[in-house]
C-alpha cells in the first residue's frame, strides 16, 4: 500500500536514517541523568560529600546539555525527511494527475484531487515526522527506563507488565474504531472541495440568480456532515486520554505506595525512589505520546490510501511498443467505430460511426444537445480511445501514435475556453513556446483578437486574470483560437468555439481559415449554420450516429432536421430584422 509514498522519501533517506540515531543518543543521555540525580541525592546531598554533589551535579548538567543537542539536531533532520516528503508526494502526484485521461480525471473528480494534494498529503507528513522522531524515541525510552527501574528495585518494576497490556488492548480498539470514520471524513471533503470550487467559478451565476442562500445552504449540509463523522470519530480517539490517566495514576499511586514501605523497610534509598519516579513518568510520558502517535497514523492512514490510491492509478491510455512519432498529413478516417464513457456495449454514445475526411477539408457538425459531437471529435486526438472501431489520422490508428506527437499536430479549442493567469504572450505561448511576437499578431488577426488586443493599454502584454474573467466571453473564444492557431496543426477542431462571436466576426474567421491554412483539417462544430454552410461537408448527429452528411445545399434537399434548423433559424433572424 506504501510503495509509492516510500519512493518518495529516497530522496531524503539520510535525514531518515540519522533522525532515529540522534533520537536514541538523545534517549540514553535522558534515562541516565535520573540515576545519576539518584546518587546525587544518596552519595552527595544525603552523606554530605561536596565532593560527590560537584561531580554528579556536572555529570547531570553536561548529559542535560548533550541531550539538548542530539534533540536539535533530530528535530532538524526529522523536519527536513518530512517536508522533504511532501514535497515530494505533492510532486509526484501532480506529475501523476497530469498523465491521466479525462476518463482518469472523472474518476476522482477535481475536488478529490485536490484533497489528496493538500489535507491528505499534510496528515501523511506529519505522522512520517511523528513516525521516525517520537514512534521512536517512546520504545527506546519506555525499553531503557523499565530495564533500569529493575537495577533499581524489580518488585516495582513489576508493576508496568500489568499496565502495558491493559493500555495496549485499549489503543487497539480506539484504532479499529476510529479508523473507518477517518476514511469516510476523508471522501466527504472531496465533497467539500467540489461544493466550494463550483461556487467560485460560478460565483456570477449565483449572485446573478440570487442563489447565495441555497449555496449556503448547500455547503453546510456537508460541512455539518463532515462535522459530525469528525466528531464521532474524535469521541472515540478521545478515550485514549482518559485510559492514559488511569494507568498513569495507578502506577504512581502503587509506586508510591510500595516504595515508602520499602524506602521504611531500609530496602530502598530516598535517591533510588526519586530515580523510579522519574522513571515512572518516563515509561508513562512515552505511553501517552506512543498513544498520540498511534492516533496520528489512524488519521494518516486514510490520507495514505488515498494518496496511494492516486499515486497507482494508470492511466487508460498509453503508447504502444514503438509508436509512430510523425502524423503524415491530416486527414481522418473512422472505421465502425463505436463509444461508451461506462465502456458498456449498452450504454454507447456514439454507434457504428463510418466517416472519411481528406486532408484539408473543413468539416461542420450539427445536432442537438447530447448527441455526442464533442465526444465524436475528442476521438481523434485520442482524449479517449473508442470502445469498437478505430480512428486513424494520417492513414494511421491514433493508438499507433506517440500521444503527444499526434496532439502537437492537433489543435482543439474546447467548449469551455481557458485562459490561465499571466499575460496574453504567455498565454499564447502555449500553442508554441518559441513563437516570435510576429507569429503572435498574425495568428491573432486570423482569429480576429488583434483588434481588441490592440485597444488594451498594455495591448499583448496585457495581464490575464485567473481563468480569464476580465476579458469577454467572445474575447476569450479568440484568444483560444488564436493560440490553437500558434501550433501550425494539421488538424484544428473548433468545438461551439466561436458561439459568443457575431456572425460578422465568425464569417471574418471562416475566411482566413480558407486562405491562410487551406491545408489544415478543420473540424467545426456549431449550434448555427451560418457557421458551417460553406464546408466542405456537413455531418448531421442526432441519438450517437451520423445521420446525415452532405454540403449545404444538398442537406438543405435532403435532410430534413437540417431544413427544420435552417428554417428555424433563417425565420429568426427575417424576424428580427
Amino acid at each position: 500500500m506504501v510503495r509509492g509514498i516510500t519512493s518518495c522519501i529516497k530522496e531524503f533517506k539520510r535525514d531518515t536514517i540519522l533522525t532515529p540515531i540522534f533520537v536514541i543518543g538523545e534517549v540514553a543521555f535522558d534515562v541516565l541523568i535520573p540515576m545519576m540525580t539518584g546518587k546525587l541525592l544518596d552519595e552527595g546531598v544525603k552523606a554530605g560529600s561536596m565532593t560527590h554533589i560537584v561531580r554528579y551535579g556536572v555529570l547531570v548538567v553536561a548529559m542535560a546539555m548533550i541531550a539538548l543537542l542530539l534533540g536539535a539536531l533530530s528535530g532538524r533532520f526529522a523536519a527536513r525527511a518530512a517536508t522533504g516528503l511532501s514535497r515530494n508526494l505533492r510532486r509526484e502526484m501532480y506529475r501523476t494527475v497530469q498523465q491521466f485521461s479525462f476518463a482518469n480525471i472523472d474518476k476522482f473528480s477535481t475536488g478529490g484531487i485536490i484533497t489528496r494534494l493538500t489535507t491528505d498529503v499534510t496528515n501523511v507528513q506529519m505522522a512520517f515526522m511523528m513516525l521516525i522522531r517520537v514512534a521512536v524515541r517512546c520504545p527506546v525510552m519506555l525499553i531503557c527506563a523499565w530495564t533500569l527501574t529493575f537495577t533499581i528495585n524489580p518488585k516495582l518494576a513489576l508493576i508496568f507488565l500489568v499496565v502495558i497490556p491493559i493500555l495496549a488492548a485499549g489503543l487497539l480498539i480506539i484504532m479499529t474504531s476510529a479508523h473507518p470514520l477517518f476514511e469516510r471524513v476523508f471522501k466527504k471533503y472531496d465533497w467539500l472541495n467540489n461544493v466550494v470550487q463550483e461556487n467560485l467559478l460560478g460565483i456570477r451565476v449565483v449572485k446573478s440568480f440570487v442563489r447565495e442562500e441555497y449555496e449556503k445552504d448547500k455547503f453546510g449540509k456537508v460541512s455539518k456532515e463532515i462535522y459530525l463523522d469528525f466528531s464521532k470519530a474524535e469521541k472515540i480517539v478521545a478515550f485514549n486520554m482518559p485510559l492514559m490517566q488511569i494507568c498513569v495514576y495507578a502506577c504512581m499511586l502503587t509506586v508510591s505506595w510500595l516504595g515508602a514501605n520499602l524506602v521504611v523497610g531500609g530496602e530502598l534509598t530516598t535517591g533510588q525512589l526519586t530515580s523510579m519516579f522519574s522513571y515512572i513518568m518516563m515509561i508513562l510520558m512515552s505511553l501517552m505520546m506512543l498513544s498520540m502517535v498511534l492516533v496520528m497514523i489512524i488519521i494518516s492512514r486514510a490520507s495514505a490510501e488515498r494518496i496511494e490510491e492516486l499515486l497507482s492509478e494508470e492511466s487508460d491510455l498509453k503508447n504502444g511498443p514503438d509508436p509512430v512519432m510523425e502524423v503524415k498529413d491530416g486527414s481522418v478516417v473512422f472505421e465502425n467505430v463505436s463509444f461508451s464513457y461506462a465502456k458498456d456495449p449498452e450504454k454507447e454514445c456514439l454507434k457504428d460511426v463510418d466517416l472519411t475526411i481528406r486532408a484539408g477539408e473543413t468539416v461542420g457538425i450539427l445536432g442537438g444537445t447530447g448527441t455526442s459531437k464533442t465526444t465524436l471529435v475528442q476521438l481523434i486526438p485520442r482524449l479517449y480511445d473508442a470502445t469498437e472501431g478505430r480512428v486513424l489520422v494520417g492513414g494511421v490508428d491514433v493508438r499507433d501514435y506517440d500521444m503527444e506527437a499526434l496532439r502537437e499536430q492537433v489543435a482543439m479549442v474546447l467548449q469551455k475556453n481557458v485562459l490561465f493567469s499571466g499575460t496574453i504572450k504567455e498565454n499564447l505561448r502555449w500553442g508554441n513556446k518559441e513563437a516570435t511576437d510576429e507569429e503572435m499578431v498574425r495568428v491573432c488577426r486570423l482569429a480576429q483578437a488583434d483588434p481588441f488586443i490592440q485597444e488594451f493599454p498594455d495591448k499583448y502584454d496585457t495581464y490575464i486574470e485567473q481563468g480569464g474573467s476580465n476579458v469577454s466571453g467572445g474575447q476569450k473564444q479568440r484568444l483560444c483560437i488564436a493560440r490553437a492557431l500558434l501550433k501550425k496543426p494539421k488538424i484544428l477542431i473548433l468545438d461551439d468555439s466561436t458561439s459568443a462571436v457575431d456572425t460578422k466576426t465568425d464569417a471574418l474567421i471562416r475566411k482566413a481559415f480558407r486562405e491562410e491554412i487551406p491545408e489544415t483539417t478543420k473540424f467545426i462544430i456549431a449550434q448555427r449554420i451560418s457557421s458551417i454552410e460553406d464546408a466542405d461537408k456537413i455531418l448531421v448527429m442526432d441519438g450517437g450516429r451520423i445521420t446525415a452528411m452532405g454540403t449545404h445545399q444538398e442537406l438543405l434537399e435532403s435532410c430534413e432536421i437540417y431544413r427544420e434548423i435552417h428554417e428555424s433559424q433563417t425565420k429568426g433572424g427575417e424576424d428580427n430584422a
